[in-house]
């Protein structure tokens, strides 16, 4: 063999290789985490960003820029990550409304923490269990599978009751509605009556006229000539 053949199929480097792998490992995790966004729960907008509740604006918005980033469809080979990306931009939107928010905020950690209590009660756990308390890591399912189970149970309750009380609400506003139109129209029947009723007064007078000249005549006495 020539020294060029020899030369042309010289192994690659040690850092030649490693830069592969972390080529290979890094497009893994871009579709692990397009995976993850796709199957994440879309109303808990923690789960969607992959954040603790104790998160501030600041963190939300880093981690959607970094998340945005990591599974841009330019660099994700995944072929459902333009779905992903699109998720993660309406998430984004919800988690700027519901954790910018403050009132909205408390409302969606209330129930996070009601999920919270539930799962460390249902492992006989008391519920001012710290998040690094080692019990937790010897739970089975873990106890993040479980604490994001309970979360999206209590979120999607909470999302049948809302979208019942704007039906209701709805329902209501229509029956107001139909109320008001039936007001509106027998108002507007009884002008269209009064109308007519004004409208025809001499008709009715003439007739009164010529009913009681008929009458009078019938009662005029006939005299005889003899």
């Amino acid at each position: 063999m020539s020294s060029a053949q020899a030369s042309s199929s010289k192994a690659p480097s040690i850092d030649e290789v490693e830069k592969l792998l972390s080529r290979e490992a890094s497009a893994f995790q871009r579709e692990v985490e397009v995976e993850r966004i796709l199957k994440a729960f879309k109303l808990n907008p923690y789960e969607m960003l992959d954040l603790n509740e104790t998160a501030t604006p600041e963190d939300i918005k880093k981690k959607y820029r970094q998340l945005s980033l990591f599974i841009h469809p330019d660099k994700t080979p995944h072929e459902r990550a333009p779905e992903a990306f699109d998720l993660l931009k309406k998430v984004m939107k919800l988690a700027e409304s519901e954790l910018s928010d403050k009132a909205k905020r408390e409302e969606l950690d209330a129930v996070i923490n009601q999920a919270r209590i539930l799962v460390l009660k249902a492992n006989n756990l008391p519920p001012n269990t710290a998040p690094n308390d080692p019990r937790l890591a010897s739970l089975d399912p873990p106890f993040k599978t479980q604490f994001r189970q309970q979360s999206k149970d209590l979120l999607i309750e909470e999302e049948v009751r809302r979208r019942k009380a704007i039906k209701m609400n709805l329902a209501n506003e229509g029956l107001e509605a139909r109320k008001k139109d039936e007001e509106v129209s027998a108002k507007k029947r009884k002008a269209e009556d009064d109308k007519v009723w004004e409208d025809t007064r001499e008709q009715r007078v003439d007739s009164w006229r010529s009913f009681s000249n008929t009458k009078k005549k019938k009662k005029t006495k006939v005299t005889l000539l003899g």
